[in-house]
């Protein structure tokens, strides 16, 4: 076996032990959460004004999965961030290890207020909507999966998608991305986010107007980050330069 095939064989063993961590972390909150499920439960449907239905013995316990399983992904995020960082640090130098390290803290805060925002601000907006349009015509019945089917569609995605600055941020702070690749991709990217509004909201277009906006808001939000991050970077390089040239 030649070196290269030991590098491989080395990173493939390091990010097969990193995956294995981070699974291990997400069955551990999984479990505890799903200790706590009826609880959480409870909380979710305070403002029903009716029980939910079950049409079936299982429904309720695929509820309980879902529950725990938003929960056990928001809780694993800052582990999965940390076990990224071990992966890819040493490939970086000890500053950008410093500087990515941080943004573990952030990616955590800013899954909890896209899935905030989601159940906050979006959900409430859309099913009063949804309900307005049932008044009067139809007698409203919820499942208890269909109702947190609903809930987790339109509060889940902005979680992942509330990260897509701090990503970008990463990203050209390593040199993998920069603002001009950002702003030249732009109308791939807004085809790609309505695609991705479309496929993870329920069928109509309030929700995936609500989804969209936000999304579209986010990217260019990215770019601006972008660029910032690019002209500190581009600074500093000229100074570790300029500073090389005096020393030589």
């Amino acid at each position: 076996m030649n070196d290269n095939e030991m590098m491989l064989t080395e990173h493939l063993g390091e990010l097969r032990k990193r995956i294995l961590i981070t699974l291990g972390a997400f069955l551990v909150f999984f479990s505890f959460a799903f200790y706590f499920v009826e609880d959480i439960y409870n909380w979710l449907i305070r403002d029903l004004d009716q029980k939910l239905a079950i049409l079936g013995p299982s429904d309720i316990l695929w509820v309980y999965f879902m529950i725990s399983g938003v929960a056990a992904i928001a809780l694993t995020i800052p582990i999965a961030a940390y076990q990224t960082w071990l992966f890819v640090k040493p490939a970086l130098g000890k500053k950008e290890q410093r500087i990515t390290l941080s943004y573990i803290p952030a990616l955590f805060l800013l899954f909890i207020s896209g899935l905030s925002f989601g159940y906050f601000v979006v959900y409430p907006m859309v099913l009063q909507f949804l309900m307005k349009l049932s008044a009067g015509h139809f007698e409203v019945f919820f499942t208890s999966e269909k109702y947190f089917s609903f809930v987790v569609n339109l509060t889940l995605p902005f979680g992942f998608l509330f990260e897509i600055p701090l990503i970008v941020m990463f990203l050209t702070s390593i040199g993998i991305l920069n603002p001009v690749m950002l702003a030249k991709s732009r109308k791939i990217a807004y085809f790609g986010l309505i695609l991705v509004s479309i496929t993870i909201t329920p069928p109509d277009f309030v929700s995936d107007f609500l989804v969209t906006i936000p999304l579209l808001f986010l990217y260019e939000v990215s770019i601006t980050i972008s660029k910032i991050m690019y002209k500190k970077k581009q600074k500093l390089m000229q100074a570790e330069a300029a500073e090389f040239e005096r020393a030589s």
